[in-house]
């Protein structure tokens, strides 16, 4: 079996577990390929823990569930030195739940922004620096933070430089009726017979995958579009009144970076060794939904992200 295939293979079990939320499953993958960190958002029961579970599951990996909560600590994160009077070296590094392989962030925005500051050079660097010392992560290894877009009273709104050092942010929304319905068949098969176990796919196969992807061939013309995009993010009045009037901000480089990567996954996934502006195109709302800082005006006429990235795929040449 090919390497697509095995990716292929894994993407139908997530998709038997998590019913109705196939951009979700895709997205996830997508994330995990490109060697992201992902930022889930979704109103409570829309199977965004499942899904982080299931794809742990099926990789047979380590997965980490920290529930970000006000009265919790950096050390509760990334662990604290141990103090063991019988040792030689008095002090001992206790690893925190972050040294996994999938971390599950949940509610992300409960916990205040010391501790989701905890979790930045994990996020980027991929390592933790603990009393002078740093402690690398696995090499396989992914955040996927969760919060609910209501209920803010008692929350901690991400930064700018932790919203940056997300891959892609993936809304999720409710399943439609004929989903709900296979949800129901599913929950009461489950509780008959309980979950069958695959055997798990191997983990080496994402870093193959990786390998593969990075073949990909960008052509100077789609580079171009993904620049071209970017910037009329910071410089908007050179495109449109409206995006003048509706971004105060633009995406950083880290955006055109991981829309670069994003793409190039997307045309290795429809089997093609080459990215077109459709492969951009399906995933640059995801890349930059959460990187553009939207002006007063924009946000006092409910303007929201996906209009302003709709407005920039129709005044940006391809």
């Amino acid at each position: 079996m090919s390497i697509y295939d095995q990716i292929k293979e894994l993407k139908e079990r997530i998709d038997q577990s998590i019913i109705g939320q196939a951009q979700l499953t895709e997205r996830i993958l997508v994330g995990l390929l490109a060697d992201g960190n992902l930022l889930l958002e979704g109103l409570p029961g829309l199977a965004k823990t499942r899904a982080v579970k299931s794809l742990a599951k099926e990789l047979n990996t380590g997965l980490s569930r920290i529930q970000f909560t006000p009265d919790l600590l950096p050390s509760d994160i990334t662990g604290t030195e141990i103090y063991q009077p019988d040792s030689v070296e008095k002090f001992h590094f206790q690893q925190g739940p972050i040294f996994s392989n999938l971390i599950l962030a949940d509610e992300i925005n409960r916990a205040p922004a010391k501790v989701q500051a905890a979790l930045l050079e994990a996020m980027e660097e991929r390592q933790i620096s603990v009393a002078g010392k740093t402690y690398p992560m696995d090499k396989l290894f992914m955040v996927l933070a969760t919060q609910n877009p209501v209920e803010q009273e008692g929350t901690y709104p991400l930064p700018e430089a932790q919203m940056d050092r997300f891959l892609m942010k993936i809304l999720i929304n409710y399943p439609d009726a004929a989903a709900e319905k296979e949800i129901l068949r599913l929950v009461r098969q489950e509780s008959k017979s309980g979950v069958v176990a695959n055997t798990p796919i191997n983990p080496s196969v994402i870093f193959e995958a990786r390998e593969e992807i990075k073949s990909i061939e960008v052509s100077e013309t789609a580079e171009q579009y993904m620049v071209d995009l970017v910037n009329a993010t910071r410089f908007p009045d050179k495109y449109s009144d409206k995006l003048s009037e509706w971004i105060a901000y633009g995406a950083s480089p880290r955006g055109t970076i991981a829309l670069e990567k994003c793409s190039r996954v997307m045309a290795w996934l429809k089997q093609r060794d080459y990215v077109t502006s459709d492969d951009t195109r399906a995933v640059i709302h995801d890349v930059l939904r959460h990187r553009l800082i939207l002006s007063y005006e924009a946000n006092a006429d409910g303007i929201t992200a996906e209009q302003v990235i709709d407005e920039l795929l129709d005044v940006v040449a391809i």
